[in-house]
C-alpha cells in the first residue's frame, strides 16, 4: 500500500468557511487537502441551505458596480435604491442584536475585512447580484433594499458553494468525501500535526503540519442540542445538512480548546411545519417563513406572542424560532390579508407549503385548527389598536399598535381585508452559537488563553460573535472572513515551519 501523502494544511469541512480556509491556505504556497464528512452529493455544509447573502460595508450602489456587482445594466442600476452600509452601523447593529455581547475584537475584525474578503472573493470569479426578490420592497416603481443585507452570490448558496468549489479545483486543492473528524492528533510538545479521520475503508492518521476546523455547530445532534439549549429541542426541524453534529468542537474540546460564545442560544426561525427533519437539497431554504413583519403571527390559542414590527427582518427572523418553541405544539401561524399578501417573499407560494385560504376568519381559524374566538378577538383588538401613519415596508415607519401587548411596533396594518390566508411554521434551527474561542490571528485558544500550536477554526464553530439573536447575511459573511484568516494564518505558519 503507497504511503498517505503529507498535507501543509488539512481544513475540515467543505462549505463557505472551509473553502475560502483552503484558497486562503494555497495562496500562502501550501499543499490543501479539505475533509468533507458528507458524500459528494451533499456537500457544502450549511452553506449550501442559505440564500447566499451577504452583509458587508460599502458606500452604496456606486460603490458596488466597480469591483463586487459587474453585472448589472443600467436598466437595472435606475431601478435602485441601495443604502450604503458604513462599518460603524455594521457594528452598531451586531452589537444591538447581540445586546452588546460579541467580542469586540471578532465584531471589529468582521466588520473591518468584510469589504476585502468581498473583493477577494469576487477575484476567486464568485459572482454578485443585489437581492431583489428577499431584501427589497417596490416603492414608487423602484427597488428599495433594507435591512443591510443587500447582496447574494449567483445562484444562491447552491451557486456560492458551487463556485468556490470549483476555485478550489482550479488551485489544486484535494477534497476526500465521506471522510470524517474523529480526532485531533498532537505531538509532544502538544502540536496539532493531523488528524485521525474515518472514512469507507475504515479510520485513517492523516498527517499535517496545521489544521483549519470549519464543519459547522452542533444543529444536527439532538443529544448536544438538549445538552446546551435545553428540554425540547430535540424535537425542532433542521434547516441544513444532518452533518452538522459538533464533531470539530468536541475534537478541539478534548484537547483543551476553550468553550466560548452563546452555548445556550442558536438561530432558529419560522420554518414550514410540514417540512423534513433536515434541509431538502431542492427546496434549500424556502420552507422559511419570512415575511411576517408585514402580518400578524398567533400561537394555536388565536395569541399574539411577539412583535412582527419590532425592527427589519434581518435583525428579528433568528431569534424567533425560540419563541415558536416556547408555544402549544411548538407551532404558530403567520396571518396576512389582501392588502399584504402580494408583498410576501416568494417562499410562500411555492407548492410544499401548508397553509389555508378563508374569506372569514372564523372559516380560517377553522381551518388551520385555531381558537376561533381566541384568534377573532385577537385581530379585532390588535385591528383597534393600529394608529394612522404612512405604511412603507421598506423602512421603520413608526406605524405601530397602542394599548396592547405584545405591540407591534411598525408596518400596522389592519387585518380586515378578505381574504384571509394562514401560513403554519414550527421552529427550524440554522447553527449554534456556541463553539470555539480563536484569536485574532484565527488560532484555537485553550483554556487560559494561549494558543493551541497548529490550530486553527473558522465558521459556525467559532464563538463569540453571536448571542441570543443574528444579524441577516453576518454568517456567510463571517464563514469567508474568519476562514479566510484562518487558511492564511495556517499557511505562515507552515512557512515559518520550514
Amino acid at each position: 500500500m503507497a504511503a498517505a501523502a503529507v498535507y501543509d494544511v488539512i481544513v475540515v469541512g467543505a462549505g463557505n468557511a472551509a473553502i475560502c480556509a483552503a484558497l486562503s491556505a494555497s495562496e500562502q504556497g501550501a499543499k490543501v487537502l479539505m475533509l468533507e464528512k458528507a458524500p459528494e452529493a451533499e456537500r457544502g455544509g450549511n452553506s449550501l441551505f442559505t440564500a447566499g447573502g451577504f452583509r458587508f460595508v460599502h458606500d452604496g450602489l456606486d460603490d458596488l458596480r466597480g469591483d463586487i456587482l459587474q453585472d448589472l445594466s443600467e436598466a437595472e442600476v435606475a431601478q435602485i435604491v441601495l443604502p450604503p452600509l458604513p462599518k460603524q452601523t455594521f457594528v452598531d447593529d451586531l452589537m444591538r442584536v447581540t445586546e452588546n455581547n460579541a467580542d469586540e475584537g471578532l465584531a471589529e475584525l468582521l466588520t473591518g475585512r468584510s469589504r476585502d474578503t468581498m473583493r477577494w472573493m469576487r477575484h476567486h470569479k464568485v459572482r454578485f447580484v443585489p437581492m431583489f426578490g428577499r431584501q427589497s420592497y417596490k416603492v414608487d416603481g423602484k427597488h428599495h433594499f433594507y435591512g443591510g443585507v443587500n447582496i447574494e452570490a449567483v445562484g444562491g448558496g447552491w451557486g456560492l458553494v458551487d463556485q468556490l468549489m470549483k476555485a478550489a479545483e482550479r488551485n489544486g486543492i484535494d477534497i476526500r468525501y465521506d471522510t470524517g473528524l474523529v480526532r485531533l492528533i498532537q505531538d509532544k510538545r502538544g502540536k496539532v500535526v493531523g488528524v485521525t479521520a474515518k472514512g469507507p475503508e475504515g479510520f485513517e492518521d492523516l498527517k499535517a503540519r496545521a489544521v483549519v476546523l470549519a464543519c459547522g455547530g452542533f444543529e444536527a445532534n439532538p443529544e448536544m442540542r438538549t445538552r446546551y439549549l435545553g428540554p425540547g429541542w430535540e424535537l425542532c426541524r433542521v434547516r441544513g445538512t444532518r452533518h452538522n453534529t459538533g464533531d470539530g468542537i468536541r475534537a478541539a474540546l478534548d484537547i483543551g480548546a476553550q468553550p466560548f460564545g452563546g452555548w445556550s442560544t442558536c438561530h432558529a426561525v419560522a420554518w414550514d411545519i410540514s417540512a423534513p427533519p433536515y434541509g431538502d437539497r431542492v427546496i434549500l431554504d424556502n420552507f422559511q417563513k419570512h415575511s411576517y413583519p408585514i402580518g400578524i403571527v398567533v400561537n394555536m390559542k388565536g395569541e399574539r406572542f411577539v412583535d412582527e414590527g419590532a425592527d427589519y427582518r434581518n435583525h428579528t427572523y433568528a431569534k424567533y424560532g425560540r419563541e415558536i418553541m416556547k408555544q402549544p405544539q411548538r407551532a404558530a401561524v403567520q396571518i396576512f390579508d389582501a392588502k399584504t399578501i402580494g408583498m410576501v417573499r416568494d417562499e410562500y407560494r411555492i407548492r410544499q407549503v401548508t397553509k389555508a385560504e378563508a374569506n372569514s376568519l372564523e372559516e380560517l381559524a377553522q381551518k388551520l385548527e385555531i381558537d376561533v374566538e381566541g384568534l377573532t378577538r385577537t385581530v379585532r383588538e390588535f385591528n383597534a389598536a393600529c394608529q394612522p401613519g404612512t405604511y412603507n415596508p421598506s423602512i421603520l415607519d413608526g406605524k405601530g399598535t397602542k394599548g396592547i401587548t405584545p405591540p407591534k411596533s411598525n408596518w400596522a396594518l389592519p387585518i380586515d381585508t378578505p381574504p384571509y390566508a394562514g401560513f403554519v411554521v414550527t421552529c427550524g434551527i440554522t447553527f449554534t452559537f456556541g463553539g470555539l474561542r480563536i484569536s485574532t490571528e484565527g488560532e484555537v485558544l485553550d483554556l487560559v488563553d494561549r494558543p493551541i500550536p497548529g490550530l486553527y477554526a473558522a465558521g459556525e464553530l467559532v464563538g463569540g460573535i453571536f448571542y441570543g439573536n443574528y444579524l441577516g447575511g453576518a454568517g456567510l459573511m463571517s464563514g469567508a472572513v474568519f476562514g479566510r484568516l484562518a487558511g492564511q494564518s495556517a499557511g505562515r505558519h507552515i512557512k515559518n515551519a520550514r
